[in-house]
């Protein structure tokens, strides 16, 4: 097809913008959770009583504190996923082993890393998108599988956890002009000078694009990377006027589109002539997945309706829980109890770092007249050091001052905030290869304590399961 550009495709691509947009929120909760979970979690904005907004790093060095971070949302992560690789060990060939064909598509996009990487994502923000579909890449062709960032990925407001109600859904590419130039142009030198052009006119330094730039962040319509294209893949549930025929001579039936439907009439005449029973149609309405590839401009460089034998689009989404349409992640539900972890042993530091601690009390009057301060000083810090004094009469001799930190109950609430943690987010000790019990624990007690432990997260896990079963259907239906 060649390069189009009309009303639809720019009403449709500012669709695909607005459902962009109203993911802002979400991108940057996400982006809160994914600096916690890898470490950076002193970069929240607080407000001082005079009003003046600055980092909790910022307030914590103003306040003559060191801030520290005890990273317990990584390990809980990384625990989670430890226990989702071991399920896989567990039933890697009940889930390959049955389908000959499945099991090579696993192995040649290294699905189980993919997955352990999408679930990753799935704990921080809540969301896990793959893109199932048929393509030539670089030393492979045929089925591929690609995890997608919710940074570039859009859709429609839904609330049913299976999708049902997903009417729109895309995602943004960044594509170098060869690669566009190598997948649209259909083999026709005139497409490919037309999409050339197409992409110098879209001035790098100023957003050529017919949307501009995003003002939540990032922009939709700009790759981040020199050198690259930004457009847009928009599938589109659509409405389609259908002929539906069932020929009672011969027993057939079917669904033609009104354009190819014209043999039924055709058909009919011919048997009126002859007395014959005639075809019935009748003229109805049907749904289906329309692609479109939109350049920033709002020109479609590719269309077609979907190729796959299920009829779908190629994204596979799952977002947690979907209550309401919300998603709530993991790491949103322990994030309070980090924070608070932080700062008891950031005050803790504080305490301990403001407390006397071998502090030296040396009267004055007692000095050696032939020893300064910084050999005396010297003398006392070594092992075997002897420091003459001048001993003076109802004066009191030197001594060493040691106090401990002040017990204002910062351990306690510490031991409890931790335990809180493992209770909010359901990942236990013993999930971390710790028994509960003391000494040695038989191998039957700690399986048995393992699937309790598991209960907590069931629930999660469980629901990437299902998501991981969807996409198998998807790949079998491609």
């Amino acid at each position: 097809m060649d390069i189009t550009k009309n009303e639809q495709s720019i009403r449709i691509m500012a669709a695909a913008r607005n459902a962009w947009e109203r993911g802002a929120d979400f991108r940057s909760r996400r982006e809160r959770y994914k600096n916690f979970t890898y470490g950076n979690q002193w970069n929240d904005i607080v407000t001082e009583p005079d009003g003046t907004r600055m980092t909790a790093r910022q307030q914590a060095l103003k306040h003559g504190k060191d801030p520290m971070t005890n990273n317990l949302i990584r390990r809980m992560v990384k625990c989670v996923i430890g226990r989702f690789r071991t399920w896989i060990e567990e039933r890697r060939e009940e889930v390959t082993d049955a389908d000959a064909s499945l099991r090579d598509i696993y192995n040649r996009n290294s699905l189980d890393e993919m997955d352990c990487r999408a679930l990753e994502e799935f704990l921080i923000s809540g969301m896990a998108v793959q893109r199932v579909a048929c393509e030539a890449r670089p030393g492979r062709e045929g089925v591929v599988i690609d995890n997608v960032s919710p940074l570039k990925f859009f859709v429609n407001s839904f609330s049913d956890p299976r999708g049902d109600d997903i009417e729109m859904v895309g995602m943004l590419h960044d594509m170098s002009p060869g690669e566009v130039v190598i997948r649209f142009a259909d083999g026709s030198r005139s497409k490919a000078a037309a999409l050339r052009r197409l992409m110098a006119g879209i001035d790098d330094r100023h957003d050529g694009s017919l949307l501009g730039q995003s003002q939540s962040g990032g922009s939709f319509s700009r790759s981040d990377n020199e050198g690259r294209c930004r457009i847009a893949e928009v599938w589109t549930l659509e409405s389609r006027e259908a002929v539906k025929w069932h020929d009672s001579t011969t027993g057939d039936c079917g669904i033609e589109s009104p354009a190819t439907a014209g043999w039924i009439d055709t058909e009919n005449k011919a048997r009126a002539e002859c007395g014959a029973k005639p075809i019935v149609n009748v003229l109805t309405h049907s749904t289906c997945w329309h692609c479109r590839w939109i350049m920033p401009d709002g020109s479609i460089v590719s269309e077609y309706d979907s190729p796959y034998a299920h009829g779908m689009h190629p994204f596979v989404v799952k977002l947690y829980p979907l209550t309401d349409g919300e998603v709530h992640s993991l790491v949103e539900d322990v994030i309070d109890q980090q924070i608070y972890v932080n700062h008891l042993i950031t005050l803790m530091d504080r305490v301990m770092s403001t407390s006397a601690k071998g502090v030296l009390l040396f009267p004055k009057s007692q000095r050696s007249a032939n020893m300064d301060w910084d050999k005396l000083s010297s003398l006392w810090a070594s092992p075997d050091g002897v420091i003459p004094y001048e001993g003076v009469e109802g004066a009191p001799e030197p001594k060493q001052l040691i106090t401990g930190a002040a017990d204002f109950g910062a351990r306690e609430l510490l031991t409890l905030e931790l335990r809180m943690l493992e209770d909010v987010s359901g990942v236990s000790n013993t999930l971390l290869g710790k028994s509960s019990g003391g000494g040695n624990v038989g191998y039957d007690r700690y399986e048995s304590e393992v699937r309790n432990a598991t209960v907590a997260i069931n629930d999660l896990l469980l629901t990437f399961v299902h998501f991981r079963k969807t996409r198998d259907e998807r790949i079998r239906g491609i």
